[in-house]
């Protein structure tokens, strides 16, 4: 597999359940490591020496926002920034000035206002929490951002706004994005590119037209996906009849 994301590009990344999707992000973030080849960032390799240095390249938006729940969103965003703060400092949370100020312009840039910051992240509601999720993301400055499914916990309306938020974000501040979705209908209108996973491969790579044009490749997607979908829903009915029972 060969797969080059460029700075200021958003790529959704689309596939099945099983497909590879997550596990390649892990691959690209560090977290597993890889049986061949290489992942490199801003070109330099990830290697053992070299791989915490990298991950601080990078900024990680998760399905379930990955927040702590009881502390602040200025708290949460602020946690993005660990690397570059003295352990002392973040232990007690005594963050300086210049921290505070920082993360309250990104807490603005994702469209949250000023009460926000100081309310717990546990208080807001799904959208506003995958905005702090992205501030947080933002604020290390990053090469990369990768965002496993963001949208999969958020109503329609909430999730295209979130999506339309990281691919400013790529645009915007010439970072890297590479998104999983299962919402080919929302790759479409958003991605740059999409990529299509099956089986650990890539079966597709290209832009939203040509995507649209391989009426064969879209078409067999959403079969598997209602099928998957189809599936899912009876598994879960027949748990709720034996729980019944």
């Amino acid at each position: 597999m060969s797969l080059r994301i460029e700075r200021g590009e958003f790529v959704v990344m689309l596939g099945h359940s099983g497909a590879g999707k997550s596990t390649l992000l892990k691959l690209i973030s560090g977290q597993l490591p890889a049986d061949q080849g290489q992942v490199e960032i801003d070109g330099e390799p990830m290697l053992t020496w070299s791989r915490q240095k990298l991950q601080h390249r990078m900024g990680v938006v998760h399905q379930h926002f990955a927040l702590v729940p009881r502390l602040s969103t200025l708290d949460n965003v602020l946690l993005g920034r660990l690397p570059w703060i003295p352990w002392y400092r973040s232990i007690f949370r005594h963050w300086s000035i210049a921290d505070r100020e920082l993360a309250c312009q990104w807490l603005e840039r994702v469209g949250l206002e000023p009460i926000h910051a100081t309310r717990a992240a546990g208080q807001l509601s799904g959208g506003q929490q995958q905005r702090v999720a992205i501030a947080r993301a933002l604020i290390r400055q990053p090469s990369l951002i990768l965002a496993d499914e963001p949208v999969a916990n958020l109503d329609p309306a909430i999730g295209r706004e979130i999506l339309e938020l990281l691919r400013e974000a790529a645009h915007r501040w010439n970072i890297a994005v590479l998104c999983n979705l299962h919402q080919p209908d929302m790759a479409e209108e958003y991605a740059d590119r999409i990529v299509h996973m099956a089986k650990g491969k890539i079966k597709f790579d290209g832009t939203p037209s040509e995507w649209r044009q391989s009426s064969e490749m879209s078409s067999d997607y959403l079969r598997r996906e209602a099928r998957s979908v189809t599936t899912g829903q009876a598994e879960n009915a027949l748990q709720n009849a034996s729980t019944n029972r």
